[in-house]
């Protein structure tokens, strides 16, 4: 392997196929050396024949009609969303480490049958490879010209079993699925959030966004994106991660939105600092008589620990990668350096 220059990376993109939904340790320095050289922006698309979401077990017969048994989402509910932490967590160490904090970090889950769509090839500099990786997805066109750069993948010394399926009764997936949040300077943590979302969802998306006029409070409120913004960045990466779905944005100004009062959403998707939450829009629905919630409930994530299960709600809040934390950083450079000010 040559060594990799990082002069003119704007955006790279990072293609790796997995072995299995285990958390992929082989991709660590694949993963670091893709964010050291790259200064705005890095995509990375994971290969899994289990990312195939339209596939079908088999064929369930009976005497009036032949129905297809769709592939559960659900019982890959743990190892899909620790797939997407760990990488996530190698990215974002890499890049806050060397000072680029706003670095833009996408994790897509893709089927190698299916040809990987044009948008995400929009403006590559450079195509990363993993060195022995001999499957291959189809590329589009616009990739043909783009220089491709081989990276050696750590030994795994250890064999680490796949996290098994869950054995619930839980539904395969659900038809529409909602869940909220600020949204403020998108980063890891959301995305997280967002892609299992749509990781659960077969039909219908919606995404409850914080209003400008209940975030009057927050630290560092002047460098805060505003409502416009945080909804099209947040619906730009929703379209990238899964095109297929029916996206709905919503301004919420209280913790209900949508779920307190919309008898079609099936699912809610959480973090665990906002458990409490959760059990607030139970309580909204069972008053009005509207159907219950199925509750997703996504591991907190930290730039520095692929996963965190402190139970101190202030702890989490502390540790997590934040919209809080980018709020500060942005500040801090603006101070360290008065060119960067408004």
């Amino acid at each position: 392997m040559s060594p990799i220059s990082s002069e003119g990376i704007k955006k790279s993109l990072l293609i790796a196929t997995l072995p299995s939904l285990d958390a992929p340790h082989f991709l660590a320095p694949v993963i670091a050396s893709a964010a050291t050289v790259t200064s705005q922006r890095l995509v990375i698309v994971l290969l899994s024949p289990a990312f195939d979401l339209h596939r079908v077990v088999n064929r369930k017969e009976t005497k009036d009609t032949e129905q297809a048994l769709e592939i559960s989402r659900t019982e890959k509910w743990d190892a899909v969303q620790r797939l997407l932490t760990f990488v996530y967590v190698q990215a974002t160490k890499v890049a806050q480490d060397l000072g680029k904090v706003l670095m833009d970090i996408d994790v897509l889950l893709h089927d190698p049958k299916d040809t990987l769509p044009g948008h995400v090839a929009d403006r590559v500099d450079v195509v990363f490879r993993v060195e022995g990786d001999n499957v291959f997805t189809v590329l589009p066109q616009t990739l043909s010209s783009v220089r491709e750069q081989w990276i050696a993948p750590a030994e795994e010394v250890v064999t680490r079993p796949e996290i098994p399926a869950s054995t619930t009764s839980l539904q395969p997936s659900y038809r529409v699925v909602a869940l909220g949040g600020t949204f403020d300077h998108l980063h890891a943590g959301h995305k997280i959030l967002l892609s299992m979302a749509a990781w659960i969802a077969n039909e219908k998306v919606i995404v409850g966004v914080t209003d400008d006029v209940l975030l009057k409070n927050k630290a560092n409120k002047h460098v805060l994106e505003d409502l416009s913004t945080r909804i099209e960045r947040t619906r730009a990466f929703m379209k990238l991660f899964r095109s297929d779905l029916e996206y709905d944005f919503v301004p919420i100004r209280d913790v209900y939105g949508p779920t307190g009062w919309d008898a079609n959403i099936q699912a809610l998707v959480v973090s665990k600092e906002t458990l409490s939450g959760a059990a607030s829009i139970a309580k909204e629905r069972a008053s009005k008589s509207l159907p219950s919630l199925q509750t997703f409930v996504i591991d907190v994530i930290s730039s520095k620990s692929e996963k965190l299960d402190h139970e101190d709600v202030e702890l989490l809040k502390q540790a997590k990668m934040s919209s809080t934390f980018i709020r500060e950083w942005i500040v801090k450079n603006q101070e360290s350096d008065p060119a960067k000010r408004d």
